[in-house]
């Protein structure tokens, strides 16, 4: 598995159960278990959620669903 898909099923991960759509960075952040101290992590490369949040717009919002948040953050992450 890539570091790519990797990050991107953790973030799926941490957000089971969240509840969509999420509107803002905040709702995001509230979503995940450790807010934006989430962290994940492949090999050498950690992503922070509170790091992930700097390369969020406001254009990104809202999402649908986990998969539509993760796929977003990995590909503006250069991931």
């Amino acid at each position: 598995m890539s570091v790519k898909e990797d990050i991107y099923e953790q973030i799926v991960g941490a957000l089971k159960g969240a509840n969509f759509p999420i509107q803002s960075p905040e709702e995001l952040f509230d979503a995940l278990p450790d807010g934006p101290n989430t962290t994940c992590k492949s090999g050498d490369v950690s992503l922070k959620a509170s790091d992930a949040g700097k390369v969020l717009s406001e254009d990104d919002f809202p999402f649908e669903s986990a998969e539509d948040v993760a796929s977003t953050i990995v590909n503006k992450a250069g991931l």
